[in-house]
């Protein structure tokens, strides 16, 4: 496994002798006849939970399988935006805890994932939205969680391009939170392979499960197109095709997969040095390091597995952009990919035990997934790890549904597609 540790000495040195000395940053590994935990998906959070169970609760003996290659998938296909700005009881905790460790991060994994703090200034339109966001400050005051209310003359200052003249929808102010921003989504994937497999972890690309062996109502291994893998425990973090591997368990979810459209511009001098959203419409913006705008909105409309959307959305999508900021109306657009959502009915995640035994689930994070990343890893890790919830999690469990106990954040009721 890689021994370097990226320093200046490091860098250093190897600029000295050509950069002949580097190392690959993991191993491709060979998969085993079994360990004692299987984790289906490279993403960012199967990764990130591989790189827990190592770390903190000492269980190295964890194959991550991937169908494709590390960062093909949604970690690889998302907006980069990080945020704790929730208001629920059930919300608030999981996702400070993110952003605490979005915030060491790059020392804990010796890896620089761009963790930049720019801020994320949520907009509202009218009085109603301005009393929502007030509630939802003062929530996240109360729970330790910056923010800050925005009058329209404080948001001109930061943002003076913004259509405030002759808007369709005036902005009369917003939520900030400085300490949100963006972090770089590639190089989370490949800082946290990294880091597991510099702890011993396999990381096995190219392999995709075909299947999950059970005896007895016990999961104990998968079936994969590179041979079966025995298990003691078998975790799933399967985004948007969550559904079809818990369907091989004998599973059905309470999930849609829907794809979302992320979009990225032509390079643009600085000018918006925050995350701003339109409250008036689904509208996400920020501006790369390679100064493209990169924004987002809904998600379409309509169940698929596809890795790409349609014009329908990219017409809303600038649609909101033009009316936030009619700036932007003769920028190219340079291109734009699909992620696929696993949507649950409320909008909130799930990580818990499945009614399959030592079969543990990491689904349905709807619009929340990357700025989740490290507190998913984290908690999954915990609950494979000691068989329990983590504590900033106890609400996220598989049967809250039945239970009537929901998490419903935009109070949208059980329309997945409206989360």
């Amino acid at each position: 496994m890689p021994s370097n540790r990226y320093s200046l000495f490091s860098l250093l040195r190897e600029t000295l002798r050509g950069h002949t000395g580097w190392q690959p940053a993991w191993r491709d590994a060979t998969p085993q006849a079994a360990y004692d935990v299987v984790i289906v998906g490279g993403g960012g959070h199967g990764l990130a939970t591989a790189y827990y169970l190592a770390r903190r609760y000492g269980i190295k003996r964890v194959a991550v399988v991937e169908k494709g290659w590390i960062g093909n998938g949604n970690i690889g296909r998302n907006t980069t935006i990080i945020r704790s700005n929730y208001l629920l009881p059930g919300n608030v905790p999981f996702y400070e805890c993110a952003m605490k460790l979005w915030e060491g991060l790059e020392q804990d994994i010796n890896y620089n994932a761009m963790v930049s703090q720019r801020g994320v200034l949520n907009l509202f339109h009218n009085d109603a939205q301005r009393n929502a966001y007030i509630r939802r400050g003062n929530a996240m005051r109360l729970n330790g969680v910056d923010a800050e209310l925005l009058d329209a003359q404080a948001v001109r200052r930061k943002l003076p391009f913004l259509n405030f003249d002759n808007a369709r929808f005036p902005i009369q102010g917003g939520l900030l939170q400085r300490r949100g921003g963006t972090v770089r989504h590639d190089a989370v994937a490949w800082g946290y392979a990294r880091a597991a497999d510099r702890l011993g972890v396999d990381i096995i690309q190219n392999c995709e499960v075909t299947g999950i062996r059970t005896q007895n109502g016990r999961a104990v291994g998968v079936e994969t197109t590179r041979g079966y893998i025995g298990a003691g425990r078998v975790a799933l973090a399967c985004a948007g095709n969550s559904s079809r591997v818990a369907a091989m368990a004998g599973l059905r979810l309470p999930i849609e997969s829907h794809v979302l459209q992320a979009f990225v511009s032509e390079g643009l001098k600085p000018f918006i040095d925050c995350v701003a959203t339109f409250g008036a419409g689904h509208f996400y913006i920020s501006q790369s390091d390679k100064g493209g705008l990169v924004f987002g909105g809904d998600i379409d409309g309509y169940n698929s597995y596809a890795q790409r959307g349609n014009m329908p959305v990219i017409e809303d999508v600038c649609e909101g952009g033009m009316a936030l900021m009619p700036r932007i109306g003769r920028v190219r657009l340079l291109r734009h990919w699909g992620g696929l959502m696993d949507m649950t009915m409320d909008g909130s995640p799930i990580i818990d035990r499945t009614p399959v035994d030592s079969l543990y689930l990491n689904a349905g994070w709807c619009y929340g997934g990357f700025k989740a990343t490290p507190a998913s890893g984290l908690c999954f890790a915990h609950l494979i790890a000691r068989d329990e919830p983590h504590p900033t999690a106890t609400a996220y469990r598989l049967d809250r549904f039945a239970r009537g106990a929901v998490i419903d954040e935009k109070g949208m009721g059980a329309q997945p597609n409206l989360h």
